[in-house]
């Protein structure tokens, strides 16, 4: 069973940890982070290479210790990833070197 399902099962029950997350973000200026950008960055970064079961604390705990710069980082490279360049145009790619 991969991870995303296995967690998927206690989104419900970690969800008030989840939505503390978001509100410490908020404090901090961090306004466009919705719930499943951050539930994605629990899956693909933080629980990505588990080794065994972790229990509901263990899941909550993770939830409440994502530091911002940690989560900015990861969107930051996900936003690469899927951004494609066009240099089609030589004058952009000109304005792109300046």
């Amino acid at each position: 069973m991969d991870n995303s399902h296995r967690f998927e099962q206690l989104r419900s029950q970690v969800q008030p940890a989840v939505a503390s997350k978001l509100m410490e973000f908020q404090l901090l200026g961090i306004d466009s982070v919705t719930e499943k950008e951050l539930w994605d960055f629990l899956i693909k970064k933080k629980w990505k290479k588990l080794k065994e079961e972790m229990k509901l604390y263990e899941i909550i705990q993770e939830v409440l210790s994502v530091k911002a710069s940690d989560y900015i980082s990861f969107a930051t490279i996900e936003a690469y990833k899927t951004t494609e360049f066009s240099f089609d145009n030589e004058d952009e790619l000109k304005e792109l070197l300046k």
